[in-house]
């Protein structure tokens, strides 16, 4: 019984809070980006290559780094779901892309990192074929990258 009531008292905090953020959604008192993040550029998405996306993203050069661990398959049975997890060792980890060579696009992901959040992430990507997934990682003004080569089966960016 006393599992229940606290899941109760914790559902009835949180439709609290979702009712509050929607009143002030409505009422133009609380903005967008405050509630959901900043607002993204767009434009380091649009980036045919690693330079031009870490360029985007506010960088200029970038260092190969033991503190960033790049977890990628050898061989990927299917280009549309690729897990990929990076995580980093780097004290102040603010930010991690994961970038692929020859994607259409070579930005696949961005995570920023709150203060005091493991940096780790973990996710899937898309990869249009065998290629260099890299990991991308800004910690106090530095960037740091991690690289490995997979090799895709069976395409998945439009193939």
């Amino acid at each position: 019984m006393q599992q229940i009531s606290e899941h109760a008292a914790s559902r009835r905090q949180l439709l609290r809070v979702a009712a509050a953020i929607s009143v002030g959604l409505a009422a133009g008192l609380i903005a967008p980006s405050e509630v959901f993040g900043a607002e993204w550029d767009g434009k380091a998405f649009d980036a045919k290559s690693v330079q031009d996306a870490l360029k985007a993203l506010g960088g200029s050069n970038f260092a190969e780094s033991k503190e960033v661990n790049l977890i990628a398959p050898d061989i990927a049975e299917n280009g549309a779901v690729v897990p990929v997890g990076v995580a980093s060792s780097v004290p102040n980890t603010e930010l991690i892309a994961i970038l692929v060579d020859k994607n259409p696009n070579t930005l696949s992901g961005v995570f920023s990192i709150p203060a005091g959040t493991e940096p780790q992430v973990n996710t899937r990507i898309k990869m249009s074929g065998t290629a260099t997934v890299h990991a991308l990682v800004k910690a106090k003004g530095r960037w740091l990258m991690a690289s490995k080569e997979v090799k895709v089966t069976l395409g998945g960016c439009g193939g």
